[in-house]
């Protein structure tokens, strides 16, 4: 089939010219085009983009004078902080293959990654790996490496910050390792079409998490995909330099939303998830933008920062939006700096995206759909006003297609019918590891065959309509569980929500749901099931619905489900 190119951008280029560089190429590249520029605030510690560098050189020495060799795995056990940007690129110049660890993971999850990916070296936080670190005889690694926030702050902002330094005992110290080094890394040479960059673990919410293999050529494809589709820029490398080309007659300070050197994004999506370390990091550290880093996620400090910093863009799972528009007072806050804010990860709901309308209304808000599996992503709404499709996710970005195909035959689908999302293009895994048979299922013909369910409209827009490993089957009819979410969502009393089908022997599954009420909200189980079911079909009513004081959601801001379909079975 022939990619749809009737709603593309103007003056955007069709294709693009794609670096051969290793990912570090990105920090270096900026680091001498801007040193000055601020790279990272966290917390009142602020590094420049030539600081910023200097440190993943010093990093990267010691690295190297570890022993640590190209192709092994380096686990990064951090949350957002200038230790897992400084020690991501180090393990990347090196050679080493980085393998993300969430701090939220349980003991027995951390042990399954890195016995799976083999890492013999862990960067972990003083705070969260004595949770852990009873299990580490258990797996392959042989060093540990430890730092702490409070590394990041000085004596006499301590009384500020009074975020101590907790004792490691047996491991590392990051700082350390970074004071008594040099900035004089090994050159190493780097295969970018066939070495590793990435071994980026599934989210696990339908079932074990599997080891996603990206090489260096993925990451920089995927990175430069959404940089240019922000920009509208082609890359051309000139002199051994790759730099943005703009169209003849364009003004890329006045005739595009994103300027290369200028942006202020808040960064609150996690840097160890795959919209964050593409998305949020190489695509940040490649245009020249400062980073507001935050840790964790508060709505006060973080909407308030949007002044601070004088912030242009936002961006994150809806799970970062939901509790923003709910803050008491959110509509007296002046957000008309803002220009760009990307959702993802998960479905954005219509009632919260009307929310965020009238909110920032000087904003173009889009959302974009990816996995792990493609990098980050595959599409997105064109970061333009007036070319973004409400509840779509936009357009296959630059060298991607997307088809839609009957879930049971493989058949192509045409516009307009639901059937599962194919994706092909340079971002696209080369497998999963030491998993041939799970590779062949998902990789057919060059098509990641996604589990996705969505349909493409007369235009070449997106819709996701829901997960297949989520589809509830009701009398053999089919119950999308998003649908009935966005309703729920439209209940002025509800936070969060989550459908799931409930095993019945007479029909197959039950449509239930558990729901998160607002602070001070109230409803009964009936009130909302009536209000529900008189908006949908007979096939897809609700029969239950669980009250909950939190809906359990992955780093990423994806429900769990399968934790949601454990509390029913």
């Amino acid at each position: 089939m022939t990619k749809n190119f009737n709603a593309w951008p103007e003056q955007w280029p069709k294709n693009l010219n794609y670096p051969d560089r290793p990912i570090h190429y990105f920090l270096e590249d900026t680091a001498e085009r801007i040193p000055n520029r601020i790279a990272i605030h966290f917390g009142g510690m602020v590094l420049t983009y030539g600081e910023l560098k200097i440190l993943v050189d010093r990093f990267a020495t010691a690295l190297a004078g570890l022993g640590i060799e190209k192709g092994e795995r380096f686990a990064i056990h951090l949350p957002n902080m200038p230790q897992f940007a400084i020690a991501y690129y180090a393990a990347l110049k090196i050679g080493a293959v980085f393998t993300p660890l969430s701090p939220l993971l349980s003991p027995r999850e951390v042990t399954h990654q890195l016995n799976d990916s083999g890492a013999k070296t862990l960067l972990s936080l003083d705070l969260v790996y004595p949770g852990i670190e009873s299990i580490i005889p258990e797996t392959p690694v042989e060093r540990v490496i430890s730092t702490s926030i409070g590394d990041c702050y000085n004596a006499i902002i301590v009384p500020l910050k009074p975020i101590g330094k907790l004792p490691v005992p047996n491991t590392l110290d990051m700082a350390e390792l970074i004071r008594d080094n040099e900035p004089n890394p090994p050159e190493v040479d780097i295969d970018v079409f066939k070495d590793l960059a990435h071994l980026a673990y599934t989210g696990g919410t339908t079932g074990v998490s599997k080891g996603v293999m990206l090489t260096h050529k993925n990451v920089i494809s995927n990175t430069v995909q959404f940089g240019c589709w922000f920009n509208g820029a082609q890359m051309e490398t000139k002199d051994g330099k790759v730099e943005l080309v703009f169209p003849e007659g364009v003004d890329p300070e006045k005739d595009r939303l994103v300027i290369r050197d200028q942006e202020t994004a808040l960064v609150v999506v996690p840097w160890f998830h795959a919209m964050g370390t593409i998305g949020y990091l190489n695509n940040m550290i490649s245009g020249g933008t400062t980073m507001v880093v935050f840790p964790r996620f508060d709505p006060t400090e973080y909407i308030e920062a949007v002044k601070k910093f004088s912030a242009t863009t936002l961006g994150g799972a809806p799970q970062l939006y939901v509790p923003l528009i709910n803050m008491p007072g959110f509509e007296d806050y002046d957000l008309s700096g803002i220009k760009l804010i990307g959702s993802g990860a998960a479905p954005l709901p219509m009632t919260i995206l009307d929310s965020m309308k009238k909110s920032f209304t000087s904003s173009v808000i889009i959302e974009a759909y990816g996995l792990t599996e493609c990098a980050m992503g595959a599409t997105c709404n064109p970061p333009l006003m007036g070319k973004t499709k409400a509840g779509s996710v936009g357009l296959p970005v630059f060298d991607t297609e997307c088809k839609v195909v009957d879930a049971n035959t493989g058949e192509d689908l045409p516009p307009g019918e639901e059937g599962e999302i194919c994706i092909k293009g340079p971002q696209v895994m080369v497998g999963y590891w030491n998993r041939p048979e799970a590779t062949a299922e998902v990789l057919k013909d060059g098509w990641l065959l996604t589990g996705d369910i969505g349909r493409e409209d007369e235009d070449g827009y997106f819709y996701i309509t829901d997960r297949k490993k989520d589809l509830i089957l009701y009398k053999g009819y089919n119950v999308y569980p998003r649908e009935i979410e966005e309703v729920l969502f439209s209940h002025p009393a509800i936070e969060m929500c989550g459908v799931v089908g409930k095993p019945d022997d007479k029909v197959g599954e039950l449509p239930v749901a558990f729901v998160q009420l607002k602070a001070g909200q109230q409803a009964t189980a009936e009130e909302l099931i009536e209000y529900v079911n008189s908006k949908v079909a007979a096939y897809k009513k609700l029969r239950a619905v669980h009250f909950t004081d939190l809906i359990p959601v992955s780093p990423a801001g994806k429900v769990l489900k399968r934790e949601l379909r454990e509390q029913i079975s």
